[in-house]
């Protein structure tokens, strides 16, 4: 009877790859680690994606590892259509709903490098609830106007969902997945982080106070748009590029006291 080879000591494939795919690497392994910091990750569940600059192929996390496990060198690369073009020597793969939501976004969507998925607790509470995303702070008046919804039809396995998730996406950087979770893209992966960090936490805030069972106050439409205008990427600043650094070394703090690898070994 063979034994699976499912060890997470991986080697650094820093010398194999472009400096570019490298430092994606990097980032998107820091992106992996930050979620799980901020608490937005399910076991080994759900997927981050980025584009490998000057390429068609895509940076996916092998199935079966924690996020706070992922390092740059345990990323696997893949093609548009989920195809596995190298990873590390192990036995683990990728999970096939990644590449069926990420893949669908990334070949639709040129202005778009990364993706994040995720199913956190109030993400899926408001994924629930027919009201979906209500405009009760700042942080969620972010999203209106500018976040599509996408109906469950089961475990997203099948390529037939792909063209539908498109269409409910839109030109939109966030969606709620109906009885399902939250999702997220952006020019970089910074961007998609800070949307996603900002979407987490408007339905945090909303499932707080629903559950306060009070009445709630919300602003008038004008004031509703004009806060969303003024949080666009390209209306004072692509949100979560001047945030990065401070992540980082929030990061760099957390590892300094951490057992497991760094994210960019």
């Amino acid at each position: 009877m063979s034994t699976l080879k499912l060890d997470t000591q991986f080697k650094s494939v820093q010398s194999q790859v472009s400096p570019e795919e490298w430092q994606a690497r990097v980032e998107l392994a820091a992106c992996y680690r930050l979620v799980d910091l901020y608490d937005m990750s399910d076991l080994i569940y759900n997927h981050i994606t980025l584009k490998i600059p000057g390429t068609e192929h895509l940076l996916i996390n092998l199935y079966g590892l924690l996020y706070k496990e992922i390092t740059a060198s345990s990323l696997a690369k893949i093609d548009i259509d989920g195809n596995i073009l190298s990873k590390p020597d192990t036995d683990y793969g990728i999970n096939k709903s990644g590449y069926v939501i990420h893949g669908a976004i990334h070949q639709a969507r040129s202005d778009v490098n990364s993706v994040i998925h995720t199913h956190t607790r109030a993400g899926m509470a408001v994924s629930s609830m027919a009201c979906g995303l209500l405009p009760m702070t700042q942080t969620s008046m972010r999203f209106v106007g500018h976040m599509g919804y996408h109906d469950f039809q089961g475990p997203a396995i099948d390529l037939k969902e792909r063209e539908s998730l498109v269409h409910d996406l839109g030109a939109h950087d966030a969606m709620v997945l109906r009885n399902h979770g939250l999702l997220t893209c952006g020019a970089t992966v910074q961007q998609a982080f800070n949307t996603m960090y900002q979407l987490e936490l408007s339905c945090r805030a909303q499932v707080d106070v629903m559950a306060a069972k009070t009445d709630m106050v919300l602003p008038g439409q004008d004031v509703l748009e004009k806060t969303a205008h003024l949080y666009q990427p390209g209306t004072r600043r692509p949100y979560g590029v001047l945030e990065w650094p401070s992540l980082i070394r929030r990061l760099e703090a957390e590892s300094a006291h951490s057992t497991y690898p760094r994210y960019d070994s």
